[in-house]
């Protein structure tokens, strides 16, 4: 299948060439096209599975209850969803009955996603949850091993980017426990770390020193 055409040079551009989208069947069903929210000239990107009912509904990306737990986490660690983050997903419309995207709908939407970083030139990447670390890594399964820890690419589309996979807000609603060793406070941790890399980012750009551990 052919790739679809670059948009212009623009973010409206890209979501208005992913409103025409019809490069797989789940344009049958959606509602509307979530294409992102936040600030998108952050120098951090979060990149998630799918929309889900309220978001196919809102045209919002991460805006149900997974999308509320999400915005609390990055709040906890020091990171304004409005101003430091840019959020997506790998796959543009919402799958029937929530069900993980598959391998050819994950491929059909990759080029959006590749125009989208390539848009918002993002130098840190975090993967949430397992679809996206095989969606945007290749990496099938082992993202409880994997998470928390600062990743790499070879591809052209994602070179001199670090990427970190973290567990899925929808799979830390299944547990509530924040003590040490829990996916929350797992989690928290990863995005404790996050949030330390960039403000380092952002101290030596400005020419300042990074923080201390």
């Amino acid at each position: 299948m052919a790739l679809p055409p670059a948009p212009s040079d623009s973010l409206q551009g890209l979501a208005l060439a992913c409103a025409h989208c019809r490069r797989c069947g789940l344009a049958d069903g959606r509602q509307q096209v979530v294409v992102a929210r936040g600030n998108p000239e952050a120098r951090l990107m979060l990149i998630g599975e799918a929309p889900g009912a309220q978001e196919d509904a809102e045209g919002l990306p991460f805006v149900g209850r997974s999308g509320r737990l999400l915005d609390q986490l990055l709040a906890a660690a020091g990171l304004d969803t409005a101003a430091d983050v840019y959020i997506c997903n790998g796959v543009k419309c919402r799958p029937p009955n929530n069900r993980k995207p598959t391998a050819g709908e994950m491929a059909a939407c990759r080029p959006w996603l590749e125009q989208q970083i390539a848009a918002v030139d993002p130098p840190l990447i975090v993967l949430l949850g397992a679809s996206a670390l095989e969606g945007v890594l290749g990496i099938r399964g082992g993202i409880t091993r994997r998470r928390g820890q600062w990743l790499s690419s070879p591809a052209e589309w994602l070179r001199g980017r670090r990427l970190m996979p973290v567990l899925h807000p929808s799979y830390l609603l299944r547990f509530q426990a924040q003590t040490e060793g829990s996916p929350r406070a797992l989690t928290a941790t990863d995005l404790w770390e996050v949030r330390r890399a960039l403000t380092a980012l952002e101290a030596s750009q400005h020419g300042g020193s990074s923080p201390g551990p």
